[in-house]
């Protein structure tokens, strides 16, 4: 066993995880399965990780305040959801339950993202989003007052499901979203452009998007632009550090 540990950064078990972060073993499988904690496999099938790719989810040596999937309904996929999901959708919500992002403190760093990518859209509403199966909660915002809305209202339920950009020019043209609350109340969205915030195992956890209440395109420089400050803001979403919950 000693030859297999490395003297600064020992092999754990999930017995031995989830004594560290204070959770049922059952959730370690599954934040491992889902690659919100890398891990692999032993020739007899056991999972194993090691202790480097455990303390993201750790303030010091105690256990972060994160959501357990295995009891938290809000991270548990909704039974007949009344918008589209990933097949991948249990383990995307283990992942983001995991990041411990939700219900976090507001930080600069995902702030400065917001207000960035409304000036170089021109867009009056600017969101950095994340995705339960209850609600879309807002980490950072510009223009909007809302926390937080039904997941069932979230454009973003859609711009998860792409690679890349997810574009709606009118929402009041489009029949998935023509009778949405957001967009017959206010904010009266009409416009949406969103790209998916993945984690580092490539679970996207919500989006960045901006909005506008006319109907528009975006130019080349625009979408560049709003690219590369997801980019920024995944990057911010993989780094260990996260704030206290409120």
């Amino acid at each position: 066993m000693q030859s297999n540990i490395k003297e600064d950064d020992p092999i754990l078990t999930t017995s031995e995880v989830a004594r560290l972060l204070g959770v049922a073993t059952s959730t370690v499988q599954i934040w491992m399965e889902s690659g919100a904690i890398e891990s692999w496999k032993t020739p007899g099938g056991h999972r194993r990780t090691r202790l480097s790719l455990v303390q993201g989810l750790m303030h010091g040596d105690e256990a972060r305040n994160t959501p357990d999937p295995n009891t938290d309904t809000e991270y548990q996929p909704a039974t007949a959801p009344n918008y589209p999901v990933m097949a991948t959708e249990r383990s995307r919500l283990a992942a983001l339950a995991a990041s411990g992002l939700v219900d976090s403190a507001e930080e600069p760093r995902f702030d400065r993202v917001v207000r960035l990518a409304s000036m170089v859209t021109g867009s009056p509403i600017a969101l950095i989003s994340l995705l339960t199966s209850t609600r879309q909660w807002f980490k950072a915002r510009v223009g909007l007052p809302a926390r937080e809305t039904p997941r069932d209202w979230a454009f973003c339920s859609h711009a998860i499901m792409q690679n890349e950009l997810f574009v709606v020019e009118d929402a009041l043209e489009d029949e998935r979203f023509r009778s949405n609350p957001l967009v017959q109340q206010d904010p009266h969205i009409r416009f949406y452009a969103g790209v998916p915030l993945r984690d580092k195992s490539g679970q996207p956890l919500g989006t960045l998007c901006v909005i506008d209440r006319e109907p528009r395109r975006l130019r080349a420089a625009e979408v560049q632009s709003l690219l590369d400050l997801a980019d920024i803001a995944a990057n911010e979403i993989q780094a260990p550090t996260r704030p206290p919950r409120h």
